[in-house]
């Protein structure tokens, strides 16, 4: 029975740090841009978007699919670096041990 509490409360602990990387996430910001910077996009470490900046020079009624595309690159790029950063906080927590499911963040 004592190793079950010992699984117990070790599951507890990752369980606390595991928030406490969440906390820390949310508080990391990254950042991706397309175009040479005219479409910049900041995101925090879970990959929320904060903000979406745009160039004025690249708005063109005329081509409003390139500005689309621009967006979609921006956006992509900076859920990338935070699902990159995700798996830094957490392969430090867990010793670069793999775990066996999908973090909810």
């Amino acid at each position: 029975m004592a190793d079950f509490m010992k699984i117990l409360q070790q599951a507890q602990e990752m369980q606390g740090k595991l928030q406490q990387v969440q906390d820390e996430l949310q508080q990391q910001t990254v950042t991706a841009a397309a175009g040479g910077g005219m479409v910049t996009v900041e995101a925090n470490g879970q990959g929320t978007i904060r903000s979406v900046k745009i160039d004025p020079s690249v708005v063109d009624k005329a081509d409003v699919e390139m500005l689309e595309d621009l967006v979609l690159v921006a956006v992509t790029e900076a859920q990338k670096k935070a699902r990159t950063l995700q798996e830094a906080s957490v392969s430090s927590l867990t010793g670069g041990m793999q775990l066996p499911f999908k973090l909810p963040f």
